[in-house]
């Protein structure tokens, strides 16, 4: 009897044992389908044997064995399992998380060839067919001249669709795979010495591991740079990974690939994209016919049996982070396969995380740099504080920015005023019994939409009608404290009539193909002014941008966060990297009431190394990352009690061999209930990241055999980054 060691997604830490019906041809890494309680559900073999603890009688058998493709590759599962042991997550959930949505279901996949060819079979059909058979004749005919895309018109009707099916069951046309050479860039602009030096460095890299850092200024090339060697990569028979924080960066660098790895030699894997299209450029990249895969944190997971190089753009943003399920770091694992398969990896950002600039710093990483811009006569903006303690704000705006505004108005130029706060208003208050607006199941407030009529929970979801009066004393005068980007895109609509106002935020871009037509109108001059948040701080190309006008920056100054002032001033040095980056002089007003501090210093000289050696003297000195690693242990229920009595249970329950390790007592989080369950959290600290990835694996063993009170639920977050 075979025996198959199958992994499911349970959040148990263990594989089940299958028997393994005569005649099928399981192998490690294959996808079966098996019978699990009542359901049928897709599982992983991880491993064949003879034998099991499992009594015959009680061993039940795989029901099928997915022929839709083909197993998973050995690199692919070793990435999987090394994810599961240092994000200390369940196998089978790391494995199914891995996988596209698609490839987790019984049904299997119905494969899309990407072009047709005709056999000779068919060319003897074609004569044979009778007049009437019109459909199938066109769709020969147009073959007999050459393959032809899947996607191209002539076959995607539904007429051709059915004929396409008969005619391939019949053996007439077959699946075909062009081969396709990738194109040679067109610099826009000549490159940079700096380019070029960050180019020869990496490529001489090739074939080995070895990491970079780089650190160019916004606008100073870095897509050229990675186009450049992604080419080298590909004409040297390899794959490449590329890796950008947010769905819509994704477009614009599209763009620039597409034209350099025409058809299917680049796919891009995104939440976004439909789930058949993404199994579709998952196997395609696992085949090999995909050569470039691009893509959001989730593309990390992509099988690339050629793999040669891995690029992370904006490597710093905390989006590479997963927040739910399986917590891991698209970035640290994009890290950990270059060094697993022997490539280099390039990180690049104007503004590095702390942890990759003192990598480099220690010589871990080589630093890069491209100090200066790279459009000929583009120069850094000049940055200025706005003092509103001198200046103030009306309607959100100090005069001196209202000003600058105006005069861009005249020069037939583009200004950006940049708020990270969507919605009208953060809280809707009432002024004669102190009641405010908040969400019934998070520890927050609910924000004003005002041009929706509703209040919103930015956390949960939950969205509410705007109330006719206070709940508690019954006043009709509600009023909206704080701005969001609806009452300062209504503020400068007031101030600038006659100006084209365009506000970019989620809300704003949430419809499918909106962001994509909002750039193009920017790109032609179809706006004046640009009213958003974060999406709009990296990543963009606006030439005609001159001003850019930052307001409410200094509320993330005096935040708990450690990593607050890192994110800020990364956060505001790549939104004043949207200005001046043609020809016309850029320039950036923060306005703040505090234009002394460090932070506003080093951004007005640009000089981000200064900021950052001061600010990881702080983290050393106080203990925290990058100088200490840290995991938390997290427990979520409807009662706050019961989740900080379990904390205190697995507190005592930890292993007493702990080589350093440092595990503080329960506290709630500070954002304690999201969605009805109440949370909190239990830190543990090492200086030495095997003692603590050591420690956690017994813990959670531990924590595996203990039965949770209640609704209590739990998971371990290592290298957090939400408290």
């Amino acid at each position: 009897m075979r025996v198959a060691r199958v992994a499911l997604d349970v959040p148990l830490p263990q594989l089940f044992d299958y028997a393994v019906p005569e005649g099928m041809a399981v192998v490690r890494g294959a996808r079966v389908v098996v019978p699990f309680g009542k359901r049928s559900v897709v599982g992983v073999v991880m491993a064949l044997g003879d034998a099991s603890d499992v009594p015959p009688e009680r061993l039940r058998a795989i029901a099928a064995l997915a022929q839709d493709a083909p197993p998973l590759p050995e690199a692919w599962l070793e990435l999987a399992q090394f994810a599961a042991d240092y994000y200390q997550r369940p196998l089978g959930e790391t494995l199914h998380a891995a996988l596209p949505p698609r490839l987790r279901r019984p049904k299997p996949l119905e494969r899309a060839p990407l072009a047709w060819a005709i056999t000779p079979p068919g060319r003897e059909a074609l004569a044979a067919l009778p007049a009437r058979a019109r459909t199938k004749r066109a769709v020969l005919a147009l073959l007999a001249h050459g393959p032809a895309a899947a996607d191209a018109p002539s076959l995607t009707t539904a007429a051709a669709r059915r004929a396409v099916r008969e005619l391939a069951a019949a053996g007439s046309i077959a699946p075909h795979r062009p081969e396709i050479a990738p194109v040679a860039p067109e610099a826009r602009f000549p490159l940079t010495d700096a380019q070029r030096d960050a180019i020869d460095a990496v490529a001489a890299a090739l074939g080995r591991f070895a990491a970079f850092l780089l650190h160019g200024v916004t606008g100073s090339g870095k897509t050229e740079v990675y186009l450049r060697l992604a080419l080298a990569a590909v004409r040297a028979g390899r794959q490449v990974l590329v890796l950008v924080p947010e769905i819509n960066l994704t477009p614009a660098l599209e763009r620039e690939f597409r034209a350099c790895f025409p058809g299917h030699l680049l796919v891009t894997l995104t939440s976004a994209a439909a789930e058949n299209e993404r199994a579709e450029g998952f196997l395609a990249a696992q085949e090999g016919v995909a050569r470039i895969v691009l893509g959001t944190r989730l593309a990390v997971f992509t099988p690339l049996p050629d793999l040669g190089l891995v690029i992370v753009d904006e490597e710093h943003d905390p989006s590479y982070k997963q927040q739910e399920g399986l917590r891991y770091s698209a970035r640290d694992l994009a890290v950990w396969r270059a060094r697993a398969v022997g490539c280099p990896a390039v990180l690049g950002s104007a503004t590095p995380s702390l942890e990759s600039w003192t990598n480099a710093r220690a010589g871990r990483y080589r630093m890069l740099a491209l100090p200066e811009r790279a459009r000929p006569g583009a120069a850094l903006p000049a940055v200025r504080t706005i003092d509103l303690r001198a200046d103030p704000a009306k309607d959100g705006v100090a005069a001196t920015l209202a000003a600058a505004i105006e005069a861009r108005l005249e020069r037939g130029e583009q200004a950006l005023v940049f708020l990270n706060r969507r919605g009208y208003a953060p809280v809707l208050g009432c002024g004669a019994c102190g009641w405010a607006a908040g969400c019934g199941r998070c520890a927050a407030h609910l924000v004003v939409h005002l041009a929706d009529r509703r209040l919103a929970c930015h956390h949960c979801g939950r969205v509410e009608p705007i109330p006719r009066a206070c709940p508690v004393c019954g006043n009709v005068d509600l009023f909206p404290f704080g701005r969001g980007t609806q009452r300062v895109e209504a503020a400068l609509a007031a101030r600038f009539p006659a100006a084209r106002i365009l506000r970019i935020d989620s809300d704003s871009m949430r419809a499918k193909g909106r962001w994509q037509s909002t750039s193009d109108a920017i790109r032609a001059g179809r706006a004046d002014i640009l009213v958003g948040t974060q999406i709009l701080s990296k990543g963009h190309d606006f030439p005609m941008v001159t001003l850019v006008g930052v307001l409410n920056a200094d509320a993330a100054l005096f935040a708990a966060d450690y990593r607050a002032p890192e994110r800020l001033f990364a956060q505001l040095e790549q939104v004043a990297g949207r200005a001046g980056r043609a020809d016309r002089p850029g320039e950036v007003l923060i306005q703040t009431r505090y234009p002394h501090h460090p932070l506003y210093r080093a951004l007005v000289e640009h000089d981000f190394a200064r900021f950052a050696e001061a600010l990881a003297e702080e983290r050393r000195v106080a203990g925290f990352p990058p100088f200490v690693h840290e995991a938390v242990l997290r427990a979520e229920s409807r009662s706050l009690d019961a989740a900080i009595a379990f904390l205190r249970a697995a507190v005592r329950a930890a292993p007493r061999e702990r080589e350093g390790v440092q595990v503080y007592d329960p506290v709630p989080m500070t954002l304690s209930r999201v969605a009805g369950w109440e949370r909190a959290h239990v830190l543990a600290q090492s200086r030495s990241r095997r003692a603590l990835q050591t420690m956690l694996a017994a813990w959670r063993a531990t924590l595996h055999g203990m039965r949770p009170p209640g609704d209590v639920r739990w998971h371990f977050d290592v290298d957090p980054i939400e408290f």
